[in-house]
């Protein structure tokens, strides 16, 4: 459980420094939106707060303890807010690795890291200052996975006790963490590891269980523990070179970048921003992770029954990566996208995305736009829980329930059934999730196929070089196999 950082100096200038930060993941789902919606909590405000300052803190633990603070009570996303902030106040280098390490290694192990500040606490977690609760998040998340001298550790904390407002509070989460500290994170660990064969491997890689229970189900045990290992990785950023414009080849040496391994758009990029990249800005190339590139060029590229006339349809468009993918090889094939987004904000972003193209967008509830049937391809990239991305958003394995898959499904099958009453007879509807649970998957296809008269087809050679995507004709992408996001998507034909 080492890695991240070591000690710190009450003045905050850091020692050598181990490994790279992580990254953040995904975001809650909506039923009535676009893909993983809901609050906006991580856009800008009107007046921004005034960064803090505490005699003994340095700016990264105090920017850390904020963000938390914001994701805790404001519903925000890490890693919306927090790249925003490092920028705004200038923490650069070293600091801003030891921020990001320390803020989204605290918000990916939430789980564990309450387990072992409730063994070690002489009260409950609920009844702890949300503020003070935090700071004790961020001091264990130190001692059990950084190299963050304990004294350093303990000794920032209760400052941050203190500089929240909650002085009365230093003695008791002195304690707290004093006891986290004499014990070795690989003793806490075995200490705390619940019974069960997928509850322990749920704890060791900080995520609950019922999350490693869905992926178990499609996986099996024998790779479940990679699967969730993923989900704590680092992803690289994946570009999408816009066909028509530029190629992945030329991408990959304008940005120093790697061609991907399946998506013939796809480049991938070790670190960097990529909005300060040339081709991004310029409208060249975008981000997009590849498996939602194969996804898009999936439904360009399956094969249909009678003339493609280039009526094309993205029926859940926002934020526009997939319709701009589809738009770029619309404008080479002289084909046309109607691309439906039910949120007014997400359909503005799918006009600046597909500008240029030929794209129409349409503020409408996929379930019943109003447009004329007869296309001969629909995707159908339905709002999920998005279990696949849980590696790119840190907070959201603790937010989401199985009741987000509960809600989720019933218009998850409204969606593919009004999509394949606009679809042609002999044209195709590609359905995808970025989720792999079987609620959210198979069980949907399967159901169009049973009571809506659907036809699947194999969808294996779209993805072609990929390989192990699942026995069924539907492709289910992991992280550890093939460095996507966990997406799913079948292909399904309207018979005449």
């Amino acid at each position: 459980m080492s890695g991240g950082f070591r000690s710190r100096s009450r003045g905050g200038q850091p020692k050598k420094q181990d490994a790279a930060p992580a990254q953040g993941r995904q975001q809650r789902s909506r039923p009535q939106g676009g893909k993983q919606g809901g609050r906006q909590g991580g856009q800008p405000k009107k007046q921004d707060r005034a960064p803090r300052t505490f005699p003994g803190l340095d700016a990264p633990r105090l920017l850390a303890h904020e963000v938390l603070g914001r994701v805790r009570a404001d519903d925000a996303y890490a890693n919306l807010i927090l790249p925003r902030l490092l920028s705004e106040r200038r923490i650069v280098e070293r600091d801003a690795a030891f921020t990001t390490e320390i803020t989204y290694g605290t918000l990916r192990t939430m789980g564990v890291l309450d387990a072992v500040i409730a063994e070690s606490s002489s009260r409950p977690l609920s009844q702890i200052a949300p503020e003070v609760l935090d700071a004790l998040r961020l001091g264990a998340y130190q001692l059990l996975y950084t190299r963050v001298e304990p004294h350093a550790a303990v000794d920032t904390t209760v400052r941050l006790v203190e500089a929240s407002g909650n002085e009365k509070a230093k003695g008791f989460a002195n304690a707290v963490m004093r006891t986290i500290s004499r014990t070795p994170a690989e003793k806490w660990i075995r200490k705390l590891t619940p019974d069960g064969e997928i509850a322990a491997v749920a704890f060791r890689h900080a995520h609950p269980t019922w999350i490693a229970e869905s992926f178990s189900r499609v996986l099996g045990l024998g790779d479940l523990d990679a699967a969730l290992s993923a989900d704590s990785e680092r992803p690289t950023v994946h570009l999408v070179a816009r066909p028509g414009e530029i190629t992945a080849e030329e991408l990959a040496l304008m940005t120093g970048g790697e061609e991907g391994e399946y998506s013939p758009y796809a480049v991938h990029l070790g670190s960097g921003d990529p909005g300060d990249l040339e081709p991004v800005r310029e409208g060249l190339a975008a981000v997009q992770d590849e498996g939602s590139q194969l996804i898009a060029r999936a439904v360009v590229e399956a094969p249909v029954e009678g003339t493609d006339t280039g009526r094309w349809l993205d029926l859940c468009a926002g934020p526009g990566g997939k319709a701009a993918l589809m738009g770029a090889l619309a404008r080479i094939d002289a084909a046309h996208v109607d691309a439906v987004e039910v949120s007014p904000h997400r359909a503005k972003l799918v006009e600046k995305t597909t500008r240029g193209l030929p794209v129409t967008v349409h503020v409408a509830d996929g379930r019943d736009p109003g447009l004329e049937p007869g296309y001969d391809r629909v995707l159908v990239d339905a709002p999920c829980s998005g279990l696949g991305s849980l590696r790119r958003r840190p907070e959201a394995r603790w937010r989401k329930s199985e009741d987000d898959i509960a809600e989720l499904s019933p218009l998850q099958y409204d969606l593919l059934s009004s999509a394949l009453k606009l679809v042609r007879p002999g044209g195709v509807v590609v359905y995808s999730t970025c989720s792999p649970d079987l609620r959210e998957t198979r069980q949907i296809v399967n159901r169009a196929v049973a009571e809506l008269g659907a036809v699947e087809v194999d969808a294996h050679e779209l993805v072609a070089p990929m390989q192990d995507v699942g026995s069924e004709k539907s492709v289910q992408m992991w992280p550890h196999r093939h460095g996507t996001d966990a997406m799913f998507f079948a292909v399904l034909r309207r018979g005449a």
